[in-house]
C-alpha cells in the first residue's frame, strides 16, 4: 500500500496544467485553463483545469478530480499505475516496502523490456498502414465492408501483403529474437543442426492493432481477404498482451463511452470498427476469448454500464452465459448490465446496415437486464412444473445469486427466485443460510476488490467520480448554509488567506463550534508545516482525519471559485465577528443587575458591530 503522505507529497510536486496539457489542447481563459473534453465529445470548449487548486471538471459530463484522477480516468490506469507514472515525472521513488530489492528490480527489467517490445510492434503498425495504401485490392475490401479513409486511420488499419518474409524490409535484422517474442515472426526448426526458418505470421491479412488502454500497440488482429483458415488469427499473448484483459477498440472508445452513457461489448474486430463508422463509437470486442472479470473490471473504469451484444444461436447463448458470470461479481446497485441478442443470421454490423441505426437503438433499450438474464440462465435445463425441476433451478441460481456483491437487487433477487422456485422468501433464505430479505441477510463470501489493482487496502479515490449523462442532471455537492460554513470552504480553495487575516481573526475562527473549529485548528497545523497548499493535497491529506466528510460537502465539485476576491473571506469572517459581539451582548444583558460595567461594555460592543457593519458594506457582496 502507498502511504497516504506520499499521495500528497506527489500532488503537491506535479501540475495538473502540465499533466493534463499532454494530453489536451489547453488554453489559458482567466485564472484557469480549457480545453475540448478528453472524455466526450464536444465542439465548445468545457473541460477547465485549475491551476491553484491543481483539479479538472468538465461542465459537459461532470468528470472531475485531480492529477492522479485524471491518468486514471484518461488513460485508463489503476491507481498504483497512476501514481507510479507521475512519481517517475516528479522524480519521486514510490515506497514500496512490500517488495525486495530483488523484486523492484525484475520489475524494472520487465518494465524496460516491455517497452521495447511496444517499439517494435509500433514499428510493424506504421509498415501495415503503409502497406494498405499501396495495396488496391485491401483497400477495395474494407470499402466493400462501408469503411472510409477516416474510420481506417482512427483504428490504424493495415494490411500485410502476400510474403513470406515481408517485415524482413522492415527490421534490418530479421533473426531478432524480439520479433518471434512479440508475435509478428514464426520460428520452426530447433538448434540441434536443423536450420530455424523464419517467417512472418501475419501474410495476406487486414490488420487491425491492438492497443492498450493507453495507446500503446500490444498485438495484432489480422483477417483474411478473402475464403481461409482461420477467418481471424490474433497474436499470441506476450508480456504486453494478455487476452483476458485487454478489450479491441477501448483506447478508441473512451470518447464515445462518455458520449453514448453505456460500453456496448461486440465479439469481432470488424463490428467494433463498423459500428464506429455507423454512429456507434462505444463498441469493443473481446480479443477470440470469452469475457473475464477483468474485461468487465476495465470497462467499468470508464462507465457504469454495459450492453452485451450476442448472437442468437447456441453460440451466443454459451458466450453470453460466460459474459454473465464475468460480470456478477461487479452488478452493485448503481451499475447496469445488458444482454442484446440479434437474431442468427446477424451480426451488430450487418443489422445495423440492414435495419437501420434506429432499429438498433431500440434492440440496445429493449435489451435484457443482467437480473432476468440471471433467472433465465438458472431455468436454463429445468421443468419448472414439477418440483424436481424447480428444485434443480435453485441450485442452479445459487452461485450465480451469491456471487452478486450485497445490495438492494440482490435482496430482491433472492425474492424473484423464490418465487420461481416456489418457496417464500424466508423459506429460501433459510434454506441458503443467508437470512432473509427482511433481516437484510448475511454478507456474501464474494466480495471481489472492483476497483483496480491495489488490492483490498487500497486507498479510498476521493478524487474519483462518475460523470453524469450528458442529458441528466450533474450531481452537485451543497452549497455552504452558515457563516462558517462559507468560512472554511474559503480557506481550504484559499488556503494562503489565512496568512492575510489577523491574530483575533484566527481566535475567532478556532472558537467555532466543532467541528469548524477544529478543522481550522488543523489548517493552521498544515500552514506551519507545508506552507499554503492547493486543495487537490488538502483534499488527499483530509481522507485521513475526522473532518473528510464535512470537507467533502463543503468543497463543490466545479473550479468555479478561484478569481473569488480575498474581500468575500472578509466579509464572511467580519459577519462571524457580528454574530460573536452580539452574543456576547445578549450574555451583558443578563448580568447587568450585577455588573455596573455591563452597560459601558454593552456600548463598547455596539461600536465594534457598527465599524464591523461599515466595512462589509465597502466590499464586494460574496458570490457563494
Amino acid at each position: 500500500m502507498i502511504p497516504p503522505s506520499f499521495v500528497q507529497e506527489l500532488l503537491s510536486r506535479v501540475d495538473i496544467v502540465e499533466v493534463v496539457g499532454r494530453h489536451v489542447q489547453l488554453k489559458k481563459a482567466g485564472v484557469n485553463h480549457k480545453g475540448l473534453c478528453p472524455f466526450h465529445g464536444e465542439k465548445t470548449p468545457s473541460f477547465s483545469v485549475s491551476a491553484s487548486r491543481q483539479t479538472y471538471h468538465c461542465f459537459g459530463c461532470g468528470v472531475h478530480g485531480n492529477a492522479v484522477g485524471f491518468l486514471m480516468e484518461y488513460a485508463g490506469m489503476g491507481f498504483l499505475d497512476a501514481v507510479r507514472d507521475l512519481a517517475q515525472q516528479a522524480g519521486l521513488t514510490v515506497p514500496e516496502d512490500d517488495r525486495s530489492p530483488h523484486e523492484r528490480e525484475q520489475a524494472a527489467q520487465l518494465k524496460a523490456r516491455q517497452a521495447t517490445l511496444n517499439d517494435v510492434l509500433l514499428k510493424a503498425s506504421e509498415h501495415y498502414r503503409k502497406q494498405l495504401k499501396a495495396s488496391p485490392r485491401a483497400v477495395d475490401y474494407l470499402k466493400g465492408r462501408g469503411l472510409t479513409g477516416e474510420v481506417a486511420a482512427t483504428f490504424g488499419l493495415g494490411y500485410s501483403p502476400d510474403g513470406w518474409r515481408g517485415l524482413a524490409s522492415v527490421f534490418p535484422h530479421y533473426d531478432d529474437p524480439l520479433l518471434e517474442e512479440s508475435g509478428l515472426v514464426i520460428t520452426q526448426g530447433d538448434d540441434d543442426g536443423e536450420e530455424r526458418k523464419r517467417y512472418d505470421r501475419f501474410r495476406d491479412r487486414i490488420m487491425f492493432p491492438i492497443r492498450s488502454v493507453q495507446g500503446e500497440v500490444i498485438g495484432f488482429g489480422g483477417r483474411v481477404l478473402d475464403k481461409g483458415e482461420p477467418k481471424y488469427l490474433n497474436s499470441p499473448e506476450t508480456s504486453v498482451f494478455v487476452k483476458g484483459r485487454e478489450l479491441y477498440g477501448l483506447h478508441e472508445a473512451r470518447a464515445g463511452l462518455r458520449k453514448r452513457g453505456h460500453a456496448l461489448v461486440v465479439e469481432g474486430y470488424m463490428d467494433v470498427v463498423a459500428l464506429a463508422q455507423l454512429g456507434f463509437p462505444n463498441a469493443v470486442a473481446t480479443l477470440g476469448t470469452a469475457c473475464t472479470a477483468e474485461h468487465v473490471q476495465k470497462l467499468f473504469r470508464f462507465t457504469d454500464s454495459v450492453v452485451f451484444s450476442f448472437d442468437g444461436d447456441a453460440a451466443g447463448r454459451r458466450a453470453a452465459g460466460r459474459a454473465l458470470e464475468a460480470s456478477l461479481p461487479h452488478a452493485s446497485d448503481t451499475r447496469s448490465i445488458r444482454f442484446l441478442f440479434l437474431p442468427p443470421e446477424h451480426d451488430p454490423d450487418s443489422y445495423v446496415r440492414e435495419h437501420g441505426a434506429e432499429a438498433f437503438e431500440r434492440c440496445i433499450e429493449n435489451s435484457v437486464p443482467l437480473s432476468r438474464q440471471l433467472i433465465e440462465a438458472a431455468r436454463e435445463g429445468c421443468d419448472t412444473q414439477t418440483a424436481e425441476g424447480r428444485a434443480k433451478l435453485l441450485a442452479q441460481a445459487r452461485p450465480l445469486w451469491n456471487a452478486l456483491p450485497e445490495g438492494a437487487m440482490k435482496l430482491q433477487l433472492m425474492g424473484e427466485l423464490a418465487q420461481a422456485g416456489g418457496l417464500s422468501s424466508t423459506d429460501l433464505g433459510r434454506l441458503w443460510q443467508t437470512g432473509s430479505p427482511a433481516s437484510g441477510g448475511t454478507r456474501s463470501s464474494a466480495s471481489p476488490d472492483d476497483t483496480g489493482d491495489a488490492g483490498p487496502t487500497r486507498p479510498r479515490r476521493p478524487w474519483k467520480a462518475r460523470s453524469a449523462p450528458l442529458s441528466g442532471h450533474i450531481p452537485m455537492r451543497s452549497a455552504p448554509t452558515s457563516l462558517a460554513d462559507s468560512a472554511l470552504r474559503l480557506l481550504l480553495l484559499h488556503s494562503d488567506w489565512w496568512e492575510r487575516l489577523d491574530a483575533g481573526d484566527h481566535e475567532l475562527l478556532h472558537a467555532l463550534p466543532s467541528p469548524h473549529g477544529p478543522l481550522c485548528a488543523w489548517i493552521e497545523r498544515q500552514l506551519n508545516d507545508h506552507g499554503p497548499t492547493p486543495w487537490a493535497v488538502w483534499e488527499q491529506a483530509l481522507q485521513e482525519t475526522d473532518w473528510a466528510e464535512l470537507a467533502r460537502r463543503l468543497v463543490p465539485e466545479t473550479v468555479l471559485g478561484d478569481d473569488m476576491p480575498f474581500a468575500d473571506l472578509r466579509s464572511v469572517v467580519d459577519k462571524l465577528w457580528v454574530q460573536s459581539l452580539q452574543a456576547q451582548q445578549v450574555e451583558l444583558l443578563s448580568q447587568r443587575g450585577h455588573d455596573p460595567d455591563a452597560l459601558a461594555q454593552y456600548r463598547e460592543l455596539s461600536e465594534h458591530i457598527k465599524r464591523r457593519q461599515q466595512s462589509q458594506k465597502t466590499q464586494e457582496p460574496p458570490n457563494f
